[in-house]
């Protein structure tokens, strides 16, 4: 009896998996082939703008729309470059500084009081951590009059301080809490041990928890660097010179153009411009990102 239940069970078994396998083969291809319709149901627009970016103006409207333009024109993405009163070399340079000095600050002040809240204890310490959370369900148009009145009074309007200077005294809220709960998946024997060798508080901070934060920090740098680059309301309210702006209110100013009708043509190569340096980066620090995300919520 037993030999025949020993021979039976795995008889029964692959009988089953049998069973369950077309199932689970017709489960994965319908889900693959409703991933694949939205895939190309949200690339659509994509396509558009790449294939208007390069069409002539009067091709731009006609039904059913050419995807594939004949002539294609390249000199469209020239002509942007070459607008009178348009400075787009400018527009772009000035979203650099703006997104390299934010990543910078967030990447320092969200590190450090990421550091402090999981790190170090003091009195009230997780309180404040509740509070800082809090702050996020706080909508920025509450406290835009308040700020644009404080950075009036100290003569910060028309420059990228208000843009830059406050991200460097704490971070984002969102970007504390990544840090945060990152640092709490590390041993803390490592702090142990770096303060038996003589390392002190920030010693501990840069040399041991910094480079091992590396996937939070790629993210941070992701998110910050989509938030500030895509960025349209602060550069709108802060800053007032056509020298000083940035990409975002470039395409807001490209859209109501003095030169007439929208010119839809150059509007979308200067979009592709915009859009094409996020999308390099996302594909080359996607790993760091998809680190961050895992890597955050195992412990905290």
């Amino acid at each position: 009896m037993r030999r025949d239940i020993a021979v039976e069970m795995p008889k029964t078994r692959s009988r089953t998996a049998l069973k369950l396998k077309p199932r689970k083969l017709v489960a994965q291809a319908l889900a693959l082939t409703v991933l694949a319709v939205g895939a190309v149901i949200v690339m659509i627009p994509f396509a558009w703008m790449l294939s208007t970016s390069v069409k002539p103006a009067g091709q731009v409207f006609i039904f059913p729309p050419i995807w594939i333009p004949n002539p294609i024109r390249w000199s469209n993405y020239l002509e942007v470059l070459t607008l009178p009163d348009y400075p787009f070399p400018t527009f772009f340079l000035n979203t650099i500084i703006i997104t390299t000095g934010c990543m910078v600050g967030q990447l320092f002040g969200a590190s450090i009081v990421g550091y402090s809240f999981a790190r170090l204890r003091w009195i009230g310490r997780d309180k404040v951590f509740l509070l800082v959370l809090a702050t996020m369900m706080l909508p920025p148009q509450v406290t835009m009059i308040p700020q644009f009145i404080l950075f009036y009074k100290i003569g910060w309007i028309d420059t990228f301080k208000p843009l830059i200077v406050p991200i460097l005294f704490g971070g984002a809220p969102f970007c504390i809490f990544l840090m945060r709960q990152f640092f709490m998946t590390i041993p803390f024997e490592l702090d142990d041990a770096a303060r038996i060798d003589g390392c002190g508080v920030l010693g501990i901070y840069w040399h041991i928890l910094m480079p091992l934060s590396r996937p939070a920090l790629g993210t941070i740098a992701i998110f910050t660097t989509l938030w500030n680059w895509n960025d349209f309301f602060g550069p709108l309210i802060y800053l007032n010179s056509r020298n000083k702006f940035t990409l975002a209110v470039a395409l807001a100013l490209l859209r109501y153009s003095p030169y007439g009708a929208t010119r839809w043509h150059l509007l979308m190569a200067a979009t592709v411009m915009v859009v094409a340096p996020i999308i390099i980066l996302f594909f080359v620090a996607q790993r760091y990102f998809i680190q961050g995300i895992v890597f955050t919520g195992v412990k905290g």
